[in-house]
């Protein structure tokens, strides 16, 4: 679809939001529509397509790597112009970035994000009573 001058227009203000989802792998679906939506009502559908990539695979490792639900986080920073794309899970364990085989299924997704993103990290949590880890990526609009 293409963007008219108004989308840009409407996208500074800085906004968030998080998703809850429970352990299943049909959650990886309802969120990366759910992140369509968010991006298109922010004036910011140039962004869908990566974000989409970089969160389905957040999610997918949250979702197949521990044993708990998950939590996708989406903000805008408004005037940084940064989508930082965010999962927590309750495994405080640290994401390891494989070493797939050239053609394998699996294994790929963390070194997708490394390279998709314009920045990712992780930290546990610990705070408060929560558990877990948040593992962050951000994408910078053009």
């Amino acid at each position: 679809m293409p963007e008219s001058p108004g989308d840009r227009a409407a996208a500074p203000e800085p906004w968030e939001y998080t998703l809850y989802v429970p352990h299943d792998l049909r959650a990886v679906t309802i969120c990366r529509r759910t992140l369509r939506l968010i991006l298109a009502a922010h004036g910011l559908p140039h962004l869908c397509e990566a974000a989409e990539l970089l969160a389905t695979e957040l999610v997918s490792n949250a979702l197949c790597h521990t044993k708990g639900p998950a939590a996708l986080r989406l903000r805008w920073a408004g005037s940084g112009r940064l989508l930082r794309i965010g999962v927590w899970d309750a495994d405080p364990r640290p994401p390891l970035p494989a070493a797939p085989a050239p053609h394998a299924e699996q294994g790929r997704g963390l070194a997708l994000v490394r390279s998709c993103a314009d920045g990712w990290g992780w930290y546990p949590l610990t705070d408060a009573g929560d558990s877990g880890k948040y593992v962050w990526c951000e994408l910078a609009a053009a």
